[in-house]
């Protein structure tokens, strides 16, 4: 455990806050909490940082509590983990997750833990990840997708002291950096990290300067039990005493073959508590989608997802945790062995989202969102330049997808998006103007959605046109499960990628590969999914399907899956649009269900080939070992 050094003595009383104070010291967080973002997005020079904003800040109490911040790390088991003192001055770096207690979930996060001292007392962390774009390994952006160890992964960083009292550690920083493809980029990125931090601790100090550190202290405990308070009524509002829950989804295959690996999630109320159980999931994966997450980040991602359903106004915080048990099992999907492969971990970051909303919607259907783009995929292009002023120098792209956001309460999920709201796309002049590309087609993909009351965002076509020779990896899924509608939307389409070659053949590539040969004049369809429909398709306003059919939205044939019929000038057929509705209301059964997952697993396997162009995956099981 760490042990951290004050020179200050004895302890800080805490004091009553008043309501205005609170309010000042809370919006001066958030402040410095979106001020990380920016000194991090001006500094970085890897795209997936600098464009798409691939990292997540967080400012702490002294015990390493969040108190503002995004998601997916948590401090307080990173210094349960740190076996050093902790030192004015110091930056601790990592990217370990194995070392550090999953507050980060892989090697390409180098996460940045600093403490905040005023007046020779800690008041706070400050504290931030990014997604590196490459850290060495066997194959460029280090992701490969059949690796069975973190070894193929890259350079692993152990828990260390960047800077001890202020002072950079050059020789490890040197050591790290020999290990990477564009040290540049790293270089940049992690300076842009540390920048951040140091730039959060600064605002920290001020305010306890301004308002004095018992009323800097104490107004943190006021959030932070503001929200405890808040949380404990949701859950007794939302989840009946004694009753439990369970959810289950999938993801599709582990990149070697294996799969689907079933991920469920039960919920039981108690008193004021909640337990979360991953009991009943799939055994960690042969291949690199094992996403180890620890009981902390559990409780962060529930505590998000219900804050934002329920009461998005409640300040994200830590406070709550208490509230909240947490089960994962050993060896399971969730809590993989070391040294256990770890790089996709994203698609079950974003489908633990999926199984919260299920979870939820089973007490209340009303506030339910469909499955979506429960995934950030990837798209990587490297290699040299073949000729010109630039022959022989390396590039290389790391890029993040974005497809259909879920039918959800209140309208229409938007079309092709990101999961996470920060991500933003980079630009398609960036792409063409610093890479050996053309994008031929970034356009939504129509029927995509699933069909709904509340339509189902589009996944999206991209087309990427290779203009050097090179080779690209790909790490996606739900290609071969679906993503669910609710009360009785459809679940949206499957994902699909392929490259059409220069010399006119078509190659169907898996959702997951890497190393994948391209050449001049090679057309590479990044397909992406949509997300699942929201309520009774036949209840969609006709005249709002036949504006989404003059969109390019949804087809004349897709308009039918809403019981719309179209005339040849592109306008609503009211009489055979009645007709069909009638007729598919008297065909289906008379209470819709609350969930429509697509076909079972077992036939989604057994037609595999036929419907998506690649062999079964072998479902996974448990061992002995």
């Amino acid at each position: 455990m760490a042990r951290i050094i004050q020179t200050a003595t004895g302890g800080v009383e805490r004091v009553d806050v008043d309501p205005v104070t609170l309010d000042l010291i809370e919006n001066g967080l958030r402040n410095a909490r979106y001020e990380m973002d920016e000194v991090l997005f001006r500094t970085a020079l890897s795209p997936g940082i600098r464009e798409q904003h691939d990292e997540f800040p967080l400012i702490g109490d002294p015990s390493g509590k969040m108190v503002v911040g995004q998601f997916g790390l948590s401090i307080p088991d990173f210094l349960e983990a740190f076996d050093d003192t902790v030192e004015e001055g110091d930056v601790l770096l990592t990217s370990d997750p194995y070392a550090c207690g999953a507050a980060i979930s892989h090697a390409n996060d180098w996460l940045l833990v600093v403490p905040v001292f005023h007046e020779g007392r800690v008041v706070g962390w400050a504290s931030m990840f990014g997604h590196m774009s490459d850290v060495g390994g066997k194959t460029p952006s280090s992701m490969p997708t059949d690796a069975r160890t973190i070894y193929e992964e890259g350079v692993v960083i152990p828990p260390f002291k960047l800077y001890r009292r202020g002072e950079l550690n050059e020789d490890a920083l040197r050591i790290i950096l020999n290990q990477v493809r564009m040290p540049d980029w790293n270089r940049a990125d992690l300076n842009g990290l540390v920048a951040a931090c140091r730039t959060a601790g600064r605002r920290v100090a001020e305010m306890c300067q301004r308002f004095g550190t018992a009323t800097y202290l104490s107004a943190l405990d006021a959030l932070l039990q503001r929200n405890h308070d808040a949380m404990k009524v949701l859950l007794q509002m939302v989840f009946e005493e004694g009753r439990t829950l369970s959810f289950t989804d999938y993801i599709c295959d582990d990149g070697v073959g294996n799969g689907p690996y079933e991920l469920k999630l039960s919920l039981t109320r108690t008193g004021e508590k909640v337990h979360l159980d991953f009991t009943g999931s799939s055994p960690q994966a042969a291949g690199p989608i094992n996403y180890y997450i620890n009981e902390n980040l559990t409780r962060m991602f529930f505590g998000i997802y219900m804050i934002t359903v329920a009461d998005p106004q409640i300040l994200w915080n830590d406070g709550f945790y208490p509230l909240v048990d947490v089960t994962i099992p050993d060896g399971s999907y969730w809590k993989p062995k070391h040294p256990a492969a770890l790089n996709g971990r994203n698609h079950g970051i974003g489908r633990v989202f999926d199984l919260f909303g299920g979870l939820l919607g089973q007490t209340n259907p009303a506030l339910l969102n469909a499955a979506g783009f429960s995934s950030s995929p990837h798209f990587m292009y490297s290699g040299h330049y073949s000729a010109g002023s630039r022959e022989g120098e390396w590039f290389q792209l790391y890029s993040i997808g974005f497809g259909g956001i879920p039918g959800r309460p209140l309208g229409d999920g938007p079309d092709g998006h990101s999961l996470w709201p920060s991500f933003v796309n980079i630009p398609c002049e960036y792409l063409e103007s610093y890479y050996p590309l053309r994008i031929e087609t970034w356009e939504t993909v129509p029927d995509t959605g699933g069909p709904g009351l509340h339509r189902g965002g589009n996944g999206v076509d991209v087309a990427y046109l290779f203009e050097e020779p090179g080779e690209i990896a790909i790490h996606d899924d739900r290609w071969l499960t679906y993503p669910w509608g609710v009360n009785g939307g459809h679940p949206g389409a499957r994902g699909r990628k392929w490259i059409d070659r220069a010399d006119g053949t078509r190659e169907v590539l898996p959702s997951k590969c890497h190393g994948v040969p391209v050449s001049r004049g090679d057309l590479l369809h990044f397909v992406t999914w949509g997300g699942g429909g929201w309520g009774d398709p036949l209840e969609r306003d006709p005249e709002l399907v036949a504006q989404e059919v003059r969109r390019g939205l949804v087809t004349t044939a897709g308009a039918q899956r809403y019981g719309v019929c179209m005339t040849e000038d592109g306008e609503v057929d009211a009489e055979a649009t009645a007709t069909l509705r009638d007729q598919v209301r008297a065909d289906r059964p008379g209470e819709l269900p609350v969930f429509d997952m697509g076909p079972p697993v077992e036939e989604l396997l057994a037609r595999c080939e036929e419907e998506t162009g690649l062999p079964a995956p072998k479902r996974p099981a448990w061992t002995s070992a």
